[in-house]
C-alpha cells in the first residue's frame, strides 16, 4: 500500500519536517485514505485535531472541493508554523486553512453544530471517546469521523494479569462505541497505524 500511495515533493517535505519535529506525521497510505474519504463525500468543511506539520492537512485539502476550508487545531505553535509553510509550498491559499491554537476538547465545543463534512482526530488517544462525542455533534448527516492510530482497537483483550494503558483502553472504547452506535456505519482500515472511520447516517424516517 505504501508503494501505491505516492508522495510528491510537498508531501515528502512536510512528512520529513514532521519526523524531525517528532510530530508523528501520517503515512502515505493513511494520507491517501484521508484524501479518498474527503473526496468521496465532496467535503467542503473539515476539522482536523492534530495539525502536526501539515502532511495530513495537505492530503485532506487535496481531497476537498475547491474553495473549501480546513480547520486544524493543535496545541503546539511551532507545529502550526511548519504546517502553514507546508500548505504554502503545496500551493494552497492562506484562506483555505484556519489554524487554531489550543487543545481540541477546548476548541471543538466552540465550533458550529452540524456544520462539518468530516472530522479527523490524530490527538491524545486517551481522549478519543470525548472526541467522538464532539465529532458527532459537529458532523452533518452523511459526514465522516476518522480516528488515527486505531490498530489497537483490533487487538485481543489483555490477560488477567495485565491491563492496557489509558490510551489503548480509550482506542478500544471508541471502537466499541462506534461499532455499537446504530446511527453510524463503521470501518476499521488496517492502513498505516490504523484508521477507524464511521459515517453518520441521516435520521431514519419513523414507522
Amino acid at each position: 500500500m505504501e508503494q501505491y500511495a505516492v508522495e510528491d515533493a510537498s508531501l515528502t517535505s512536510a512528512r520529513e519536517a514532521g519526523q524531525r519535529a517528532e510530530s508523528s506525521p501520517v503515512s502515505a497510505s493513511g494520507g491517501a485514505a484521508l484524501r479518498f474519504l474527503a473526496a468521496s463525500i465532496g467535503a467542503r468543511s473539515v476539522v482536523e485535531v492534530g495539525t502536526g506539520c501539515g502532511s495530513s492537512g495537505i492530503w485532506l485539502l487535496r481531497g476537498m472541493r475547491d474553495e473549501s476550508v480546513l480547520t486544524s487545531v493543535d496545541i503546539e505553535p511551532e507545529y502550526q508554523e511548519l504546517a502553514r509553510a507546508a500548505y504554502r509550498r503545496a500551493g494552497f491559499a492562506a484562506g483555505r486553512v484556519r489554524l487554531i491554537l489550543g487543545r481540541g476538547l477546548h476548541v471543538l465545543p466552540r465550533l458550529t453544530d452540524g456544520a462539518y463534512d468530516m472530522v479527523f482526530v490524530d490527538a491524545e488517544q486517551a481522549a478519543y471517546p470525548a472526541y467522538l462525542a464532539e465529532a458527532l455533534r459537529l458532523l452533518r448527516p452523511g459526514g465522516i469521523v476518522v480516528f488515527n492510530n486505531a490498530l489497537e482497537a483490533a487487538t485481543n483483550s489483555d490477560g488477567p494479569l495485565s491491563a492496557p494503558d489509558p490510551g489503548t483502553a480509550a482506542v478500544r472504547e471508541v471502537a466499541r462505541l462506534v461499532r455499537d452506535d446504530e446511527d453510524l456505519v463503521p470501518l476499521l482500515l488496517p492502513i498505516g497505524e490504523g484508521l477507524l472511520a464511521a459515517i453518520r447516517e441521516a435520521p431514519r424516517d419513523g414507522g
